[in-house]
């Protein structure tokens, strides 16, 4: 890549610059993996300075947990399909994409490089568990508003069952995960424990 004068061109601040940034640095994730970026060449994608990009971050691995942060769905990014099973299906198939991907890779490395800073790591698990389930909880209130799913259901603890069976059998077996096991673990465990009686 050549080197890039960010200062030519129209400024950019804020939101704008931040989303900038992210996609830059989810390309070069997905172009060179997690030991080979930079925040050299994140700069460079992104049309900034590196100083840009730590004055907000102290270094790639925050960057990085930021910009798969950003990237995780919202129940809003997910199409409605008009009924529980098949908005399950889609976030979990979304999910389970994620795990096998650059992304997931990244984050399981990230992890591994701050393993000694306990405190970060715990933060960011928080906040991708807030995310996940915040998703999911989003999925329910559709189902519960369309008479499918018992508003009961409406908790944390419901939400994060199906994503962690899926990060289970991730651990387990590795990836990309066999949409059966996606299928069996909606039917199976999911719906039952959500579905309106």
């Amino acid at each position: 890549m050549s080197g890039v004068d960010h200062r030519k061109g129209p400024r950019r601040r804020g939101d704008e610059l931040n989303r900038a940034i992210f996609t830059a640095a989810l390309e070069e994730l997905t172009e060179v993996g997690y030991p080979r970026l930079t925040m050299e060449r994140i700069a460079e994608r992104a049309r900034t300075s590196k100083a840009s990009l730590y004055r907000r971050w102290p270094g790639r691995a925050e960057l990085v947990m930021d910009a798969v942060l950003h990237a995780f769905p919202t129940v809003d990014d997910l199409p409605d399909t008009g009924e529980l099973r098949g908005d399950l299906l889609t976030a979990l198939r979304s999910m389970a994409a994620t795990l096998s991907s650059p992304l997931g890779a990244a984050t399981r490395a990230v992890v591994t490089e701050l393993a000694s800073d306990i405190e970060t790591v715990r933060r960011q698990k928080e906040r991708f568990l807030e995310r996940r389930n915040q998703l999911m909880l989003g999925l329910v209130r559709r189902a519960v508003a369309r008479g499918e799913a018992r508003p009961e259901a409406l908790t944390p603890l419901v939400a994060c069952v199906g994503p962690a069976l899926l990060r289970d059998h991730f651990l387990a077996n590795g990836g990309p995960i066999p949409d059966d096991i996606i299928v069996e673990i909606v039917d199976q465990v999911v719906v039952p424990l959500i579905r309106a009686v």
